[in-house]
């Protein structure tokens, strides 16, 4: 296990992200809020007042929040070009079913790239939404190369990873996801995000520093793929060579550069987690209720092994404090 922790992150503030984009969401047909649901079971287990799972297991139709992200930048794009577009994007799963699912509803072409660590499943409801697929035979990383490596002319590269020269479609994707921390009502004192180049946890951190109250926010990354934990000890983005983990939404080798320094200055803490955690943490969701794939199942993975670490004090956390979990999928087994 891995632990940083940066005591002056609640001060930290930046702006909040446009309020447009929940406006567009909005307008969409299938649109509805993400339910909030309470876990007194875990809130016992963990010692706290509440235990609160942002579930987005029926996120738009697509089982995972992905679309919040992808269908505001496409939305962006398309609104400002002049001809038509071919959508190319590289994928560990949900990432590119929203990509496809918009273009399909756009009637555009879409390309999308995965690493050949993906599950068979995710390749094929992938292309049931109509995408043309090209597997690399290598990491998630390497498919991003690969993608971005044929995005020229009408070709436009829809990714959630940032990188220099190529800044505004990414920071438009965690724009979009600000929806999701919008539609919390309750104000928590710790928020705890998966984490993989780091842009949800980017949109949980521009959320919660850009108004007048602060509570930490903890990230948590697979062992087998903490770019942003090796980051964070190093001072500078680095890369880490990655396996296969269950957490595969989350098996990334390096940070994205809009995600970086947000994350040096307001991320609170941030944890890794073992892959027979993270499967505990997904078993016990279901228990109680949450469909939640182990990407998703990961934050109550890290917030035990934090309180297993003794990190309670460092976390804020009392008797009566309100936790809020990003669980970012639903499981496999009952995604559509």
């Amino acid at each position: 296990m891995l632990w940083y922790y940066n005591d002056a992150a609640r001060d930290w503030r930046c702006p909040a992200a446009p309020e447009e984009v929940k406006a567009f969401h909005e307008g969409l047909a299938d649109y509805a809020p993400t339910p909030l649901r309470d876990v007194p079971s875990l809130a016992a287990e963990l010692g706290v007042g509440r235990l609160l799972v942002k579930d987005e297991s029926e996120r738009l139709g697509l089982g995972a929040f992905k679309a919040l992200g992808a269908w505001w930048a496409i939305h962006c794009a398309v609104s400002e070009s002049s001809g038509p577009l071919e959508l190319v994007t590289a994928t560990d799963g949900n990432h590119g079913r929203a990509v496809a699912r918009m273009a399909a509803m756009l009637g555009l072409p879409a390309h999308v790239f995965v690493p050949d660590v993906i599950s068979d499943r995710a390749v094929e409801a992938i292309r049931a939404e109509g995408a043309t697929i090209t597997v690399v035979p290598e990491s998630y990383d390497a498919a991003v190369a690969a993608a971005a490596s044929t995005a020229t002319g009408s070709r436009l590269l829809i990714q959630d990873a940032a990188w220099p020269g190529y800044e505004v479609v990414p920071q438009r994707i965690v724009d979009g996801y600000s929806t999701l921390f919008r539609e919390i009502s309750v104000q928590p004192d710790l928020v705890v995000v998966p984490m993989g180049v780091g842009s949800v946890a980017q949109a949980a951190v521009t959320h919660y520093r850009s108004g007048a109250t602060a509570p930490v926010v903890l990230g948590v990354e697979p062992e087998r793929a903490a770019c942003v934990l090796a980051s964070l000890h190093a001072g500078e983005p680095v890369s880490v060579s990655t396996g296969t983990t269950v957490m595969a939404g989350l098996n990334c080798g390096t940070p994205s550069s809009l995600a970086w320094p947000v994350l040096r200055a307001g991320l609170s803490a941030a944890i890794t987690v073992e892959e027979d955690e993270a499967l505990a943490a997904e078993r016990d969701l279901g228990a109680a209720g949450i469909s939640s794939g182990a990407s998703g199942a990961a934050t109550l993975a890290g917030l035990r092994a934090a309180l297993a670490a003794g990190h309670r004090d460092e976390l804020g956390l009392q008797e009566g404090s309100t936790v809020v979990l990003i669980s970012t999928e639903a499981s496999p087994d009952f995604r559509s």
